[in-house]
């Protein structure tokens, strides 16, 4: 039985100014209620949801920005079974978010992490929960197949950076003939497939696999193996490198890049959709982001980043300096947690294990970081995003080296 597709458009509306590659479009997918714009981030889930935000809580973050989620088909290889998902109607009738667009990725930097050494030509291997798994190409398109995503990502051989040369020519062979597999298993013939892109820290390789999986039919492209050990500075090198070779007309998604400065920079090499799994860890350590946003009245004095992080990003709610702080978590966000709640209480909740501080969490820093999103890409519509960019990187090192 063939699955329904579910339409996908993708158009890129406006560039950086002197020939830069960061680009603004707009991607429409089926389920969503209107279009989203790009640069976008995904929301990253487990099984399907974020960790700590109830689907009766999603309405309070912005729409349509957050109608978005990166899902790892890797969480569903044991329960429930592919059958029970496809029955059910795929994911969206399942979690019964009918107006929620969905990504799958072969990735998740929660639970399951890739393992090249014990990948083989059959597929890629992954260390999971209930132990390490091989995961063959029609296992996994089994797998795309139950859960209906509107885009998926074929499966990718990811190497660290420090593997050998003949290691990365194996991973991009791997790559390119998994996608090959993937496409024929596709109902929709790579309509709905994202061609993963690897080759570790080599450029060569990069190029080559890019080139490979350019000429195949597919909807875009997901970039894969970073974050894997690779310097901040050889990265938009290796970024460039792949961008420049890929059609300028189909959406780019990167997995592995969190930080502000990470997102901004893969932005600067056209990058369309990042997921990353950033906000997830600060939520679960008790953070709450602060950095500032232009064209907001968000802001955090000076003397508050020094007293209480040093790297004006992000506050630490567990310090005890917040237990009588009646403020909210950032002076004029509109988020549900700042509007209603106080980082005395969410101080007290930390210290008593409640959950509700984590869900309290991860609204705000949800929401913060999807506002960071809308002024790159407004930087990006007036032409100033290199301008944007270098003041935030100064802003940044000012107070790492205080």
């Amino acid at each position: 039985k063939k699955r329904e597709i579910k339409s996908m458009k993708f158009a890129v509306k406006s560039w950086s100014k002197g020939g830069g590659r960061a680009r603004a479009g707009v991607l429409q997918l089926g389920n969503c209620p209107g279009p989203i714009e790009t640069p976008a981030l995904l929301l990253t889930t487990m099984k399907g949801l974020p960790v700590f935000i109830a689907p009766d809580l999603l309405p309070s973050l912005p729409s349509p920005d957050s109608h978005l989620f990166q899902i790892s088909p890797l969480h569903f290889m044991d329960c429930p079974t592919p059958s029970t998902i496809s029955k059910i109607g795929g994911l969206n009738q399942m979690l019964g978010l009918h107006n929620h667009g969905f990504i799958a990725v072969p990735r998740d930097s929660i639970i399951c992490l890739p393992v090249s050494e014990s990948s083989n030509k059959y597929g890629p291997s992954f260390e999971t929960p209930s132990g390490r798994r091989l995961i063959k190409p029609a296992e996994y398109a089994e797998m795309i197949t139950s859960l209906k995503p509107n885009l998926w990502a074929s499966l990718a051989d990811e190497v660290p950076a420090w593997v050998s040369e003949k290691r990365n020519k194996t991973s991009v062979d791997r790559t390119v003939r998994w996608l090959d597999e993937c496409i024929a298993l596709d109902p929709a013939g790579g309509k709905s497939v994202l061609g993963a892109i690897v080759g570790g820290s080599n450029v060569e390789q990069r190029i080559r696999c890019a080139r490979e999986v350019a000429s195949r039919n597919v909807s875009g492209y997901w970039i894969g193996g970073f974050g894997l050990g690779e310097s901040l500075d050889e990265r938009p090198t290796l970024l460039n490198a792949v961008t420049d070779i890929l059609p300028k007309e189909r959406p780019r998604q990167i997995s592995g890049l969190g930080l502000p400065e990470e997102v901004l920079q893969a932005v600067a090499s056209g990058i369309d959709l990042v997921d990353s799994t950033y906000i997830y860890h600060l939520t679960l350590g008790g953070f709450a982001l602060t950095f500032p946003l232009d064209r907001t009245e968000i802001h955090i004095s000076d003397s508050e980043t020094n007293e209480i992080d040093g790297d004006c990003t992000k506050i630490n709610l567990r310090a005890t300096i917040y237990r009588k702080d009646t403020s909210a978590l950032v002076y004029g966000c509109s988020c549900y947690t700042c509007q209603n709640h106080t980082r005395a209480y969410i101080n007290h909740l930390l210290n008593v294990h409640e959950m509700l501080a984590q869900i309290l969490l991860e609204i705000h820093n949800t929401h913060h970081y999807l506002c960071f999103f809308r002024t790159i890409r407004e930087a990006i519509k007036e032409g100033t995003y290199d301008t944007f960019c270098q003041r935030f990187y100064e802003s940044r090192r000012v107070h790492l080296m205080c």
